[in-house]
C-alpha cells in the first residue's frame, strides 16, 4: 500500500518534531523536506495548488511505534500534498467532515475499492485505540542525521 494511515496515539498528541524544536529550526527542516521532493507529493505527485490551497506540500513526520517497548521513533520526513496528508490523519479529517476526501484519496492512490478503503480506516482506528491506552517515549534522534 502506497498511501497509509498513521494515526498518532492520543497520549502522544502534540509530542512531535514541531513541538520539540524552535520555530526557525522547524522551518528549516520542513523547507528542506519540500525541496528534496521538488515541491511535489512524494506519494501521488500532486500539489496543493491543484487542490484549491495556496501551498504545494506539507511536511509529514513518519513514526515507528514499538508496541512492546512503547517507543515512538521518528524514522523519516516526507512531503505530501494536502489530500495525502489529510489521509494520514483521518481523525482530524473526520472532525472536519472531510472523511470522504480520505476515502477517495486511499482509493485513487492505492487503487482500492471503497469497501477496502473503509475497512482499512476502521482497522487503523482499532490500532489507534489500543495505542492510545499507553504513554509513549519519544525518539527524534533521526534529526541528528
Amino acid at each position: 500500500m502506497k498511501l497509509t494511515i498513521e494515526l498518532v496515539p492520543k497520549t502522544s498528541w502534540y509530542s512531535n518534531v514541531r513541538s520539540n524544536v524552535k520555530p526557525a529550526e522547524w522551518d528549516r527542516i520542513r523547507k528542506k523536506c519540500y525541496a528534496a521532493a521538488n515541491n511535489k507529493c512524494e506519494l501521488c505527485n500532486d500539489v496543493g495548488t491543484n487542490q484549491g490551497v495556496r501551498h504545494a506540500v506539507e511536511c509529514h513526520e513518519i513514526w515507528h511505534y514499538d508496541d512492546d517497548t512503547k517507543k515512538q521513533t521518528l524514522t523519516g520526513l516526507i512531503a505530501l500534498c494536502p489530500r495525502c496528508h489529510k489521509t494520514k490523519h483521518p481523525g482530524l479529517a473526520n472532525i472536519k467532515g472531510e472523511m470522504e476526501i480520505v476515502i477517495r484519496q486511499l482509493m485513487v492512490v492505492n487503487k482500492m475499492e471503497r469497501d477496502a478503503a473503509e475497512d482499512y480506516i476502521r482497522e487503523s482506528f482499532d490500532v489507534w485505540r489500543e495505542r492510545s491506552e499507553h504513554d509513549w517515549e519519544l525518539d527524534i534522534s533521526f534529526l541528528e542525521k
